[in-house]
């Protein structure tokens, strides 16, 4: 009987309604799909950026998101996050090595996203439709883990 091994590479895609339990089952399904396939070294990290991703999209839309875990061939894993607005937010705007500064000491929001430049090794938005005739065509913003920043950063930077 011949063995076969796992590949390398997957995707998992999960479509979220507007709930406030998004985000728990969002982090339910990265804790599956990370322990399913022995990458549970990651598990921390991508569990937290991707529940703050998903809890914003809830906070700020009021249409459903979509959650996409892709693992590429190199060891690195992208997470995409989907929802109905067109805003992109800081720090997914810039460039990586454009870092934005910290919220206020006495501001009560504005961190979370921060966690994404400081344990992402790589991030990105993008508006989805031109706006006009794709009213609701929202955004996607997505992270990478388990890769080089500091060489992201300066092919970036170059």
């Amino acid at each position: 009987m011949a063995t076969v091994a796992p590949p390398d590479t997957w995707v998992y895609a999960l479509r979220l309604p507007h709930d406030p339990r998004a985000a728990r089952v969002a982090r339910m399904t990265v804790q599956a799909a990370l322990n399913g396939h022995g990458r549970a070294e990651m598990l921390d990290v991508v569990e937290l950026l991707t529940s703050e991703l998903v809890t914003n999209a809830y906070r700020h839309t009021k249409g459903p998101a979509s959650l996409r875990l892709t693992a590429l061939s190199d060891g690195r894993l992208r997470v995409g996050v989907w929802d109905t607005s067109s805003h992109i937010p800081a720090p997914f705007d810039k460039p990586p090595g454009n870092l934005v500064l910290p919220a206020p000491a006495d501001a009560v929001s504005g961190r979370g996203l921060l966690l994404i430049q400081e344990y992402a090794d790589r991030w990105g938005g993008w508006p989805l439709g031109d706006g006009l005739l794709d009213r609701g065509a929202g955004k996607l913003l997505w992270f990478e883990v388990g890769g080089r920043r500091e060489r992201w950063v300066r092919e970036v930077a170059a």
